[in-house]
Order: C-alpha cells, then sequence, then structure tokens
C-alpha cells in the first residue's frame, strides 16, 4: 500500500515529450528506440495513465522538446548529443516530429510547457513558473526518456522544492542498460516515491466539491 496520497488540488502529472519523432512509427528517432517501447509496452501504459489521471482530475502538464537553428547558438560547448540532433533536425519546432503524437495530445485544460531544448525542461522554459501558478506541490513524472529528460526533470524539481514521484512503468529509454540506471539507482536516490501506474492512480484525492 502506498503511504502517499496524492491530492488533485497541488499534483501535476508531468507527460514529458511526448512527440511524434519518439512514438509515432514515421519518427526520426523510433528505429532507435522501437525496440524499448515494444519491450516496456510504454503506448499502452501511457494512454492507462493518461485515462486514469483525467478520470481522477488530476492536472496534467505537457513538458515538450524543441529545437531550431538557433536553439544553441550561445553554446561553446554543444554536446555530440545535441550536434547529432541539430544536424538531423530532431524534435524540429514546425515540423511533424515535434508535434504531440496524436494518441496523447493535449486536451482542453491540459497545460503546455514551453519547449525545452536540452535535459533539462525547467531551464529557459516557463515550468516553474506555470507549477507555481498553479499551486503544484507534487510532480509526477513519465515519458521519455528514462534516464535523461524525465529524470532531469525530477532532479530539478526536487532541487526546488517539489515532493517528486517517478513511474517505472511509464517510461522508456534506447537501451535496457540506461532505462534500468534510472530505475534502479537514480529514481530512487531523486524521487520521494517510486511507483507504478496503478499505485499513483490509487493513491489519489479527488478535492471535495
Amino acid at each position: 500500500m502506498v503511504a502517499e496520497t496524492y491530492s488533485t488540488s497541488d499534483t501535476a502529472l508531468l507527460l514529458v515529450d511526448l512527440l511524434n519523432d519518439f512514438l509515432d512509427e514515421k519518427g526520426k528517432l523510433s528505429e532507435r528506440i522501437g525496440p524499448m517501447l515494444a519491450k516496456t509496452d510504454l503506448k499502452t501504459h501511457l494512454a492507462r495513465l493518461i485515462a486514469g489521471a483525467r478520470a481522477a482530475g488530476i492536472k496534467i502538464f505537457y513538458v515538450p522538446h524543441g529545437l531550431d537553428e538557433h536553439s544553441f547558438e550561445e553554446v561553446q560547448h554543444l554536446h555530440p548529443r545535441w550536434q547529432w540532433a541539430m544536424a538531423n533536425k530532431i524534435f524540429w519546432k514546425g515540423e511533424w516530429g515535434a508535434d504531440f503524437y496524436e494518441a496523447f495530445a493535449p486536451q482542453p485544460g491540459d497545460t503546455i510547457i514551453s519547449r525545452h531544448r536540452a535535459f533539462d525542461s525547467f531551464i529557459n522554459t516557463d515550468m516553474l513558473e506555470k507549477l507555481k501558478a498553479a499551486g503544484i506541490e507534487k510532480v509526477v513524472l513519465a515519458g521519455l526518456t528514462s534516464h535523461t529528460c524525465v529524470e532531469s526533470a525530477g532532479r530539478h524539481a526536487l532541487e526546488e522544492g517539489f515532493h517528486v514521484t517517478f513511474l517505472t512503468d511509464a517510461v522508456a529509454e534506447f537501451t535496457e542498460e540506461a532505462h534500468r540506471a534510472a530505475i534502479d539507482l537514480s529514481y530512487p536516490t531523486f524521487g520521494h516515491e517510486i511507483l507504478t501506474i496503478d499505485e499513483f492512480l490509487a493513491a489519489i484525492e479527488p478535492v471535495a466539491a
């Protein structure tokens, strides 16, 4: 039984990088991450999570990646991963690959955070501002990828004073090794709670009308 509860008044589900380049079979990263999406059955799990969170009244925040030709202009030492992403126009703003995957697209009432350029979706975005404006105290992390953007969002949220929960069956990575490193090592280090989707949904406390 989960000791923690999640009030719909102060909890946000952060859905990280649910974009076509990751999740659609025609996406630029599909060939690389597709085997792990299949192994983790991530799409099925995310569908259950999002439906359950909506039904319970949890606030949903979409946290998208997005690059353009100006994204790293002031960066002197650009990491090779971002050099490759820029060269191949991954999550390129204005293009289909950076659009939300249709099955998990935002709905009216959801919050969309401005696009992050690297792993940490708090940096150079309006994430902190929008979380505070919504009265959020607890953040629950899901999406892509386990060991990069999901983990980075959780780390930063912890530093900002939020209660952090990682959902182990609502994330995926490019490799099994990176996925297990996130779940087995990083999440217990930076998360207050490490739960499954079903455990989280069962712990939601709707606010009385």
